[in-house]
């Protein structure tokens, strides 16, 4: 999925994308990852009060994510449940990464001179399609606004995915623990078993399945 809208100064600086996800943790649902390219103006990023989406509020986030679909140029790709059983959750988020950033590059029609993401490690080496400069850089949601805006864009897609998942499966709660093992969708793990979107590699859904 991409997006683009009125971004300044391409021409005059390096192309830079930053790059972070959504979803590592929890019991249910896809990781989502997202790259993003800001719209900068005189060389300063056009969106202020960027940061790790995990440290906005709701409102706050959903005001940001707004303003960076509207001012930046950005994609966002999944690994499903049964990729990251297949594969491991390491390997499915860096899939999921590959795949935006290959999405954006094309949708820029130019390689990236570098690509920034949260973290200590990269697809470099791990996935055969990455083919781009790559850093990692830990708590990068929190000090590059690329990446902070990545963040955002991830964690916005994949609250709304959860959210409409659990009208299909109401009884896990979703809407509120988007996937994650809290006490209510643990229990309702228990009494109703695993769903499609469950990750069956994923401990407590594996013990759940033997009851």
């Amino acid at each position: 999925m991409t997006a683009s809208a009125p971004v300044f100064d391409w021409d005059t600086r390096p192309l830079v994308i930053g790059v972070d996800e959504a979803g590592r943790g929890p019991l249910a649902g896809p990781v989502v990852a997202a790259a993003c390219v800001l719209g900068l103006k005189d060389g300063e990023a056009v969106l202020p009060g960027l940061n790790d989406s995990k440290k906005l509020s709701p409102k706050r986030r959903a005001g940001l994510e707004k303003a960076i679909r509207s001012s930046s140029v950005f994609a966002i790709a999944v690994a499903e449940p049964d990729e990251i059983d297949r594969v491991n959750i390491f390997q499915a988020t860096m899939l999921a990464m590959t795949r935006c950033v290959d999405e954006l590059a094309h949708a820029l029609a130019a390689p990236p001179e570098m690509v920034l993401i949260d973290g200590n490690q990269t697809p470099e080496g791990r996935c055969a399609d990455w083919r781009w400069p790559a850093r990692a850089i830990v708590g990068g949601d929190g000090i590059e606004p690329a990446i902070s805006a990545a963040s955002i864009l991830a964690k916005e897609h994949r609250d709304r995915l959860m959210i409409a998942a659990a009208e299909r499966h109401p009884q896990y709660g979703w809407e509120r623990n988007k996937g994650y093992g809290t006490k209510d969708h643990m229990e309702a793990l228990r009494l109703h078993g695993p769903t499609p979107l469950h990750r069956r590699s994923f401990a407590p859904v594996a013990q759940a399945t033997l009851l």
